[in-house]
């Protein structure tokens, strides 16, 4: 019987440490002495804007986008990095790890996420490796490379929200990074096992923790609704509802090769037996 899922764990993360500044209920000062306070509070948030700016104009909306500070996490240092740079990202840099957890099952490949002619072309540079991709939003900005590969039927610009154009068991590993982090409970439900399924090996799934990452807003038309980052314990519950299982070997081989590596992870890592 096999034990519930478990995220691979992150190697390093921080926290950030609000800054308060209360004064006491019971204490009392002068109207004097509050004037004068803020008027050196003006005085210091005029100076802070204008420092180094000389002749630079100041825009008013700027000011509502303060945010309070945010949890900093290994490569996401900014709330609104793009998608380009998240668990795409991270495939590329794993693939040696991948090769090593899962052998020759890295020889047929579906990767499937945005920007995924970048991860299809790192692929396609392994000995003996094929590899092909589904993007799932448009390629508004795809250069030769990239078009050149979905003309050849390598890549294909597809909504996973529906039926995939495969048959089971039609390639060795399926990876995902990001893709699953803009659907819905509801799409998740389907679009999970299907993914399973056409893998004979194994489903590895890339996902964003809490916090990490948003979409712009400018691109949220693109994607139809903002990134939903999950926690691990989220993951594992819709795993065990959705009858998938984790691949113990393949969670170990990956954490002996990770031992072995200076990669720091940036994403949640999930191993997941294909679905039969």
């Amino acid at each position: 019987m096999s034990r519930r899922p478990n995220a691979a764990r992150r190697i390093g993360d921080g926290g950030s440490i609000p800054f308060v500044w209360t004064l006491h209920s019971k204490a009392q000062t002068s109207p004097l002495l509050s004037i004068g306070i803020f008027v050196v509070g003006a005085l210091l948030v005029v100076g802070y804007i204008y420092h180094g700016s000389g002749s630079r104009s100041v825009d008013v909306n700027s000011l509502s986008r303060l945010e309070a500070p945010t949890a900093i996490f290994t490569l996401f240092c900014d709330s609104s990095v793009s998608v380009k740079s998240g668990c795409t990202l991270e495939v590329q840099k794993i693939i040696p790890i991948l090769k090593k957890t899962y052998g020759d099952s890295m020889k047929k490949i579906l990767h499937v996420g945005p920007e995924t002619c970048s991860v299809v072309s790192q692929l396609l540079k392994q000995e003996d490796t094929e590899a092909w991709g589904i993007e799932p939003y448009e390629l508004d900005d795809a250069d030769a490379s990239c078009k050149s590969l979905v003309r050849k039927g390598i890549v294909r610009v597809a909504d996973i929200k529906f039926p995939l154009p495969y048959r089971p068991k039609t390639f060795s590993l399926v990876i995902v990074s990001d893709a699953l982090d803009y659907l819905s409970p509801k799409y998740l439900n389907k679009t999970v096992p299907q993914l399973a399924r056409v893998a004979s090996d194994g489903l590895v799934i890339l996902s964003g923790y809490p916090g990490q990452q948003r979409a712009k807003v400018s691109e949220l038309s693109k994607w139809g609704r903002p990134a939903k980052l999950r926690s691990s314990t989220w993951w594992i519950r819709f795993f065990i509802q959705t009858s998938l299982e984790e691949n113990e070997s393949a969670v170990k081989k990956f954490e002996q090769a990770v031992s072995k590596n200076p990669y720091k992870s940036a994403c949640q890592a999930f191993h997941l037996k294909p679905l039969h």
